[in-house]
Order: structure tokens, then C-alpha cells, then sequence
């Protein structure tokens, strides 16, 4: 009770009445549990909004300030069966470790366990068809006993905590036939091992938990690898700033202390804390995070700037409109948790499967024990058949049905070069019918190029690309990707804004701005020629050239595209960048619905009305500003030169430089979604023929378990199709239109 009390420190009140609190839940089992909470506390008086976050268990709650306390909301989730405490990053990795290693110890005790046992089982089936002597059988049977006991009271934790909670709650999930089953067929085996009987099913038991904890430790550390990122944009927060006092003195402020109206003073090197309008200076900033273009902007007078933008190499003073609440950073943090919530709610074609398997498993076995005994049979041969039953009916083929087609299928897409950040991509991408692609780094390569270098005096264009090695200029950093010589000038001074200088053979070498380099004329005519392209000039003494740089589209970005719409898909490009720079590219693409210059609330309201028209939705994109847009889509991939938070909002991240892998990734999961529902419909008719002959007792248990083994493998040959066949490479043909130099997403 005093945590509860404690919670109301970490009650947030908002301008509009209400109170908010942000909750880490423990407890939670299967996306299920997300219906049950959100409309458990929805009942609730006062409860305005109740909204789980699946990846992270992560709970947001509002309610009328006065009308409710944080402790009914504890009280309410303790009734439900879970344990809440706030919600703090650092804790909740912590414990996620925990749970982490505690479940791989689960899978190793169940693992070497099973291998023991398995090993004692084998002697024993072959000993009954030869000349085993029942006291040798009866010690291997108390030795598995003495193996199988601790091991299944030690693996089987996970199991029998979600179990028991479900029970306490009303509820059935998965894990209640698995804990039944396994208990039933364990105290069995204890009888039978009494009895001296000739067969026990200690293996069948601790095969099953060791399969299971597979799975459950392969999603945890799926979500933990997705979560270490995704949770955190405090990088490119500033938690203070320069602020200008009125008699001109500079104090170093809190953000949080700004108000609209204020002047702050960013220097070089310094990230933006602040939404603001320059009014003095001038510099050159990165705003990826808004536009997703990683060439640098100019900035002047008037110009608005944003918080989280890298300041490089001039000071700037700034009229602050928005700091810390209200800033489109801040935005984009609320944008990304709330597409990440809504994302988190779909449910996994095994649990809904599940979510009716349940309750008839028990009803089945139920109805068993009662006939057997109401017909005359002893208990013992009832109870005997009703094992065979739960055991024949066990959900080791229908929880295999859905997991081994993934693992095979995630293996096929690494060959790919296609890695998984979430286990349910197959089943959402099989759903796809659009594909929205971002510009810059996605269509397009994510480093710019030197496009005429073939135009140029090799000796020259040696010069320059060397002396590009003494700047951080993006348009500088394409030129020295061509360097063949990578030792930089001596000497060589950069000068921000102009460009960097060296004395080589007692003349003067420059790179950078055509004015710097004196050679505005020649840079007018280059432009003229390639009007989309950025321009950076170079001198050396008397002489000049000037160099065009721009990205490129991915080689087979036109071919992908076509084969995309060859399969029905609606290809569409929503990019941050000017309509003007995306308008060849969607025309060298074909595709005729596109949209620039979109924020990143620009992009999530355009998702939300292809959703609201019913379409299944794979966004691609890399840049900073398109994680909210990746986590509120359907289903979406990014490059591995994506940002690190982009790459986290991702359900899947491709490697190198085409979208080759795109189209593989869909095809992969439509055929791996097919054999997801074949196998769940091999262990539908497995039971619905099996079932009846244990019901009349023409299968003992160790048939049973037999059964159970070999429904398991049957599902599991069928997952391994999922590997397929390459399809044919896609030829590869060059862009009919200009690639413009990319200023946007």
C-alpha cells in the first residue's frame, strides 16, 4: 500500500483537468491481456482513457482530476491479476533482463532434462521388446522420475504463474491446457512408475516445456532488442540553454524554464533545444529528425528552426515559440507512443486460435473421466483415458503450428538480408495491399554522389576529391568518397560556410561554394544543365571545375516497384522533402500518388485514411522523422543505414543497396502465412481423428504421446517448405528521368 500512495508523485495534471500516469504492469502473458486491462480500468468511474503498450507493458492512464485516485487504479489491476509500480525506463529494462535470464535458465534445466531423460526412455523402449528385467525398467523409471520432478517444478515457472493467474481471474489462455496436461501426465507417470507399469511419459512432458520455453524466450528477446532502442529519444533532447537576458547577459537556463518570447543563443556544435525563429546570424543545421534529409540546411534570418536539430557552424539566436511540451520533438515522442501502442494490439493468429482450443480441450477431457465412470469403468482407467486425451489433444502441434514456420522463414529472409524485430510480420505482411515509400535514403541511395566525374580532369578531380578529406561538408564528404589518395593536405583550414583551402605546389587550392572558388559562372552553366543537382566548386590556381552531386536512385528501385504493382500492391511516396525534388522521382518510379514536404504528423494522418479505407498498409522508410510513421503502418521496413530509432520502430531492416529485399520479405511471408494456416490445419483434423479413438480408449498414453510426436513433426516438415525457392532476379534498368539532389524524406 505505501507504493500506491507513493504514486501520486508521479501523477502528471494537464491543462484540460485530467490527470495522467504512466504505469509499468507485470504479469502480462499474450496480447489478450490488453483487451482485458484497457477495459477493466475503462469501467472504472473517471476513467477517461486506459491505453497498454504490449512491446514495452507500458500503461497510460487519464481520468478526471478528483473524481479517482492512482490507487483504485492499483487496486483494479491487482483484482484483474497484475502488479503495477511507475513506470521507469531504467527499472523496467532491468527487469526485463531479469526475466530474460531467468527464462534461458528455464530453457536450459528443461533442455538437459529432456536430453537425460530421453536417454533412459529409449533404453527402456528398446528393452521391452527384448529382455529388459522389470527391476532394471522400474530404475529407469525412478530415475527419469527423479529427473523430471525438479526439472518441470523449475522450467515449468513460466507456465504455472501465467496459468494460475488466468484461473484466478476467470480466464483461460494457452498456458492452462499446457500446465493441465503436464501435471496430469507427470502424476501419472508417478502412479504408473509405483505400479511398475511398463510405460511413462516423463519424456513426452519435458520434450513439450522444452519446446515451449523455445518460444517464449525467442519473443521475449524479440522485444527486448526492439524496445532497447525505441523507448528513448532523450539523445536529441537539451535539457538546458543560453538564454539572453534583457541587459544582454547570457544565464544557462533549464528547457523546461523557456517561455515563448525568450532569446536563446545556440553556438556551433550545439543541438537545438528549442522550436524558435532565427533573428540573428546564419548557419548551416541537421534536421533529419524533421525532414529525414541528412544533407545539411541554411539557415538565416526568419528561418524556422526546431528542437533537436545539430547546429554546425554558425551562432544563432533564436525566438523561442515552443520548449520542451510543445516542441515538434516532443511531438514526434508522443506520436511514436501512441502509434506503438495502437500496434501492439494485434493479435496473433495462434492466440485467437487458442482463445477457442482452450476451453474445449478441458471440456473434451472433462467429458471423458464422467463417461468412463458413469459406464462402469474404475477410476483409475478413466482418469488413465482422460490423460490420453489431454495428452493426444496437447497443444505441442498447434503452439509449434505457428513458431517453426517463422523460424524457417526468418531464415530464409536472412539469406535475404532481411532481419525480424517482430515474431507476427509474416501474418501482417500476408495482409499488405499498399506500399508507402519514403524518398531520400529509401528510393534513393542514402549517400549523395559525384554524377559528372567522367566530365572532368582526372588530375583535378584527384586534387579535389583529396582535399575533401580536410571537411565535414556532406557535398564535400561525396567528393572525397573518390579520393584514391587518402592522405589529407598539410595545412588545410576549412572556413564555415565557404569551404576548406590548402597551398599545394605554390598555388592556392579551394573547394567548396562557387564564390568561394571564384567560379560562379562556370557553376551557373552546370546548373543550367542539371538543375536538380547541389554544386560544389573547385580551384586550383587559374583553374576550375565544378562538380555536380546528388543522390542516386537504389539500382533496382524502377524494377521493384513494377513487380510490386505486378502483384496488386498500390505503390505511393509520402516524403518530407520539397514536391518539386519528389516529383521526378515518382515519375522515374511510375508512380502516380505521391505527396511532399510532409511532417511527421503529415505522414500518420495519411496512414490513418488509407486505414480508415479499409487498406493493410507497409511503410518504408529510414529517416528519423518516419519512425512514428513506421510504428503507426501495418507492418513496416527499414535499411540498415537507417537511424537507430528507426530501425527499432521497424518490424523488419534490410541490408545493402536495393529493394530487392522488399518484394522478397512480402513473398517470404505470404508463403510462410499459408503454411501457418496449414498447419494449424493439420492439428485441427489430427484432433478431430484422434480425439474420438482416445475417448473410447484405443489409445493408451504412450500412443498418445506418440501421436502428440508425431502431429509435432508433421507441422514441423510442412514449416520447412517455408524456406521456398529465389525467385528470378528482377533486370535492372536505369531511370528515365533525372534523380534530384534530396532535400527531404
Amino acid at each position: 500500500m505505501a507504493e500506491t500512495l507513493d504514486l501520486t508523485i508521479y501523477v502528471k495534471r494537464q491543462d484540460d483537468g485530467t490527470a495522467h500516469l504512466d504505469l509499468a504492469i507485470e504479469g502480462i502473458d499474450c496480447a489478450a491481456c490488453i483487451d482485458e486491462i484497457e477495459g477493466g480500468l475503462c469501467k472504472l468511474p473517471g476513467v477517461v482513457d486506459a491505453r497498454l503498450n504490449y512491446t514495452n507493458h507500458r500503461l497510460a492512464v487519464e481520468w478526471r482530476d478528483g473524481q479517482m485516485s492512482p490507487a483504485a487504479v492499483v487496486e483494479e489491476l491487482r483484482r484483474l491479476g497484475y502488479r503495477a509500480h511507475p513506470f521507469k525506463s531504467r527499472l523496467v529494462e532491468e527487469e526485463e533482463d531479469r526475466r530474460a535470464k531467468w527464462l534461458l535458465k528455464c530453457l536450459a534445466v528443461a533442455g538437459f532434462a529432456s536430453m537425460n531423460i530421453m536417454l533412459l526412455a529409449v533404453s527402456v523402449w528398446s528393452g521391452n521388446v527384448t529382455d529388459i528385467t522389470p527391476e532394471t525398467r522400474d530404475f529407469f523409471h525412478w530415475l527419469a522420475a527423479l529427473i523430471a520432478l525438479p526439472a518441470v517444478a523449475y522450467a515449468g515457472q513460466p507456465f504455472f504463474q501465467s496459468a494460475m493467474g488466468a484461473l484466478r481471474n476467470r480466464r483461460t489462455n494457452m498456458d492452462v491446457p499446457i500446465v493441465i496436461g503436464i501435471l496430469l501426465a507427470l502424476s501419472m507417470s508417478v502412479v504408473e512408475t509405483i505400479n511398475s507399469a511398463e510405460h511413462t511419459y516423463f519424456d513426452s512432458v519435458v520434450m513439450l516445456l522444452f519446446f515451449l520455453l523455445c518460444g517464449r524466450y525467442l519473443d521475449q528477446a524479440m522485444r527486448r532488442k526492439t524496445r532497447a532502442v525505441a523507448s528513448n529519444l532523450a539523445s536529441f533532447r537539451t535539457e538546458v540553454a543560453h538564454r539572453i537576458e534583457e541587459n544582454g547577459e547570457i544565464a544557462l537556463m533549464p528547457t523546461a524554464a523557456l517561455n515563448s518570447g525568450d532569446r536563446v543563443l545556440v553556438r556551433p556544435g550545439e543541438r537545438i533545444s528549442v522550436d524558435g525563429i532565427v533573428i540573428s546570424g546564419s548557419s548551416d543545421i541537421d534536421e533529419s529528425l524533421v525532414t529525414g534529409e541528412t544533407a545539411h540546411r541554411a539557415v538565416m534570418v526568419d528561418s524556422q528552426v526546431y528542437a533537436g536539430s545539430m547546429n554546425y557552424n554558425g551562432t544563432l539566436t533564436l525566438t523561442v515559440r515552443a520548449a520542451g511540451k510543445g516542441t515538434l520533438l516532443d511531438e514526434v515522442e508522443r506520436l511514436l507512443e501512441n502509434a506503438a501502442t495502437a500496434k501492439s494490439r494485434y493479435v496473433q493468429l495462434a492466440d485467437r486460435v487458442a482463445k477457442i482450443y482452450a476451453p474445449v480441450v478441458h471440456t473434451a477431457a472433462a467429458i471423458t473421466a464422467v463417461t468412463w465412470i458413469v459406464t462402469g469403468a474404475s477410476v483409475h482407467d478413466a482418469l488413465l483415458t482422460a490423460i490420453a486425451v489431454l495428452i493426444i489433444t496437447c497443444p505441442c502441434a498447434l503452439a509449434l503450428a505457428v513458431p517453426v514456420v517463422q523460424v524457417v522463414a526468418s531464415g530464409a529472409l536472412f539469406r535475404a538480408g532481411v532481419f525480424l524485430n517482430a515474431g507476427d510480420v509474416f501474418e501482417r505482411l500476408a495482409r499488405v495491399d499498399t506500399v508507402v515509400f519514403d524518398k531520400t535514403g529509401t528510393l534513393t541511395l542514402p549517400t549523395m554522389s559525384v554524377v559528372n566525374a567522367v566530365d572532368l580532369h582526372p588530375d583535378l578531380l584527384k586534387a579535389a576529391s583529396r582535399l575533401a578529406l580536410s571537411s565535414h561538408h556532406p557535398l564535400a564528404t561525396a567528393v572525397a568518397q573518390m579520393a584514391s589518395d587518402c592522405r589529407p593536405y598539410d595545412d588545410a583550414t576549412e572556413e564555415p560556410g565557404c569551404g576548406v583551402r590548402a597551398v599545394v605546389d605554390g598555388r592556392e587550392m579551394r573547394l567548396g561554394s562557387p564564390a568561394f572558388c571564384d567560379a560562379q559562372v562556370l557553376a551557373d552553366q552546370a546548373v543550367a544543365s542539371d538543375p536538380f543537382a547541389s554544386v560544389i566548386a573547385f580551384s586550383w590556381g587559374e583553374e576550375q571545375i565544378v562538380l555536380l552531386v546528388r543522390q542516386a536512385l537504389r539500382p533496382d528501385a524502377a524494377a521493384i516497384v513494377q513487380q510490386l504493382r505486378q502483384r496488386g500492391l498500390d505503390c505511393r511516396i509520402l516524403s518530407g522533402d520539397r514536391p518539386e525534388a519528389v516529383a521526378p522521382i515518382a515519375a522515374a518510379l511510375g508512380i502516380a500518388l505521391w505527396r511532399g514536404g510532409c511532417k511527421p504528423a503529415d505522414k500518420i494522418a495519411m496512414l490513418e485514411d488509407l486505414k480508415a479505407e479499409g487498406r493493410k498498409v507497409l511503410m518504408v522508410g529510414d529517416g528519423l522523422n518516419d519512425a512514428p510513421a513506421l510504428a503507426s503502418a501495418h507492418v513496416s521496413l527499414s535499411p540498415i543505414s537507417a537511424a537507430d530509432l528507426t530501425q527499432a520502430q521497424a518490424d523488419a531492416v534490410f541490408l545493402g543497396d536495393r529493394l530487392r529485399p522488399v518484394l522478397s520479405t512480402i513473398e517470404i511471408a505470404c508463403r510462410a502465412h499459408r503454411l501457418m494456416r496449414q498447419n494449424l490445419g493439420i492439428a485441427l483434423i489430427y484432433n478431430l481423428i484422434a480425439v474420438p479413438l482416445a475417448f473410447l480408449g484405443f489409445v493408451t498414453p504412450l500412443v498418445a504421446a506418440l501421436a502428440m510426436s508425431g502431429s509435432s513433426s508433421l507441422v514441423t516438415l510442412n514449416a520447412l517448405r517455408a524456406r521456398g525457392r529465389a525467385s528470378k532476379p528482377i533486370p535492372e534498368a536505369p531511370p528515365s528521368h533525372p534523380v534530384p539532389a534530396a532535400q527531404g524524406a
